[in-house]
């Protein structure tokens, strides 16, 4: 009896409803099949033009090289010392990258995990986890110079930093094992 009732109920509303939108004036309608719809006439605004038709002066000043004499200068006139290139900023995507160079790194693909971290540094150059990271896999695939490179720069970064310690303890064994290996080859000689 009680669903009865309900589905009664719920029958009702939905007829009520129903007839609610139905009475919605004509005009929330749109046009009827024989009304064409409005369209933008151009005769009702005398003396006015559009932005197609307005022509804006887009010359410099007079005195703009005077004021600003480098303004003219191109990428190509420009001083070789100069920045002239854009790099793309996105942490969030170097924050995913690092993510997934993590997931690289833990399932030792060293290699993959050090293109990710090179990604998320051209993302976001100067972030110090990348650094770290990235110190982290070049120290696993032997390239020991530039493993202490980054972790020097992620301690240029983070000086105390939370891996801060780490870095200093791989810098200190990198260092101890290039000096044992140069002590090796001047002893062969």
């Amino acid at each position: 009896m009680l669903r009865f009732v309900l589905f009664v109920w719920l029958a009702l509303t939905a007829t009520c409803v129903l007839a609610q939108v139905d009475q919605l004036p004509s005009s929330d309608k749109g046009p009827g099949p024989s009304q064409a719809p409005p369209r933008y006439d151009r005769s009702n605004e005398a003396g006015e033009s559009s932005s197609r038709d307005t022509k804006i002066d887009l010359s410099p000043p007079k005195d703009d090289v005077k004021k600003h004499p480098n303004s003219g200068s191109t990428a190509d006139d420009a001083a070789p010392d100069e920045v002239q290139e854009f790099h793309p900023w996105d942490p969030h995507k170097a924050m995913k990258d690092i993510e997934i160079g993590d997931f690289y790194f833990r399932r030792k693909n060293y290699r993959a995990a050090l293109d990710r971290y090179r990604e998320a540094l051209f993302y976001k150059s100067g972030d110090a986890v990348a650094n770290f990271r990235m110190a982290e896999c070049m120290e696993k695939l032997g390239n020991a110079d530039e493993a202490v490179n980054h972790y020097q720069e992620y301690l240029k970064i983070l000086p105390h930093g939370p891996l801060s310690a780490d870095a200093q303890k791989a810098l200190q064994k990198l260092k101890s094992e290039k000096q044992q290996a140069s002590e090796k080859t001047q002893s062969k000689r």
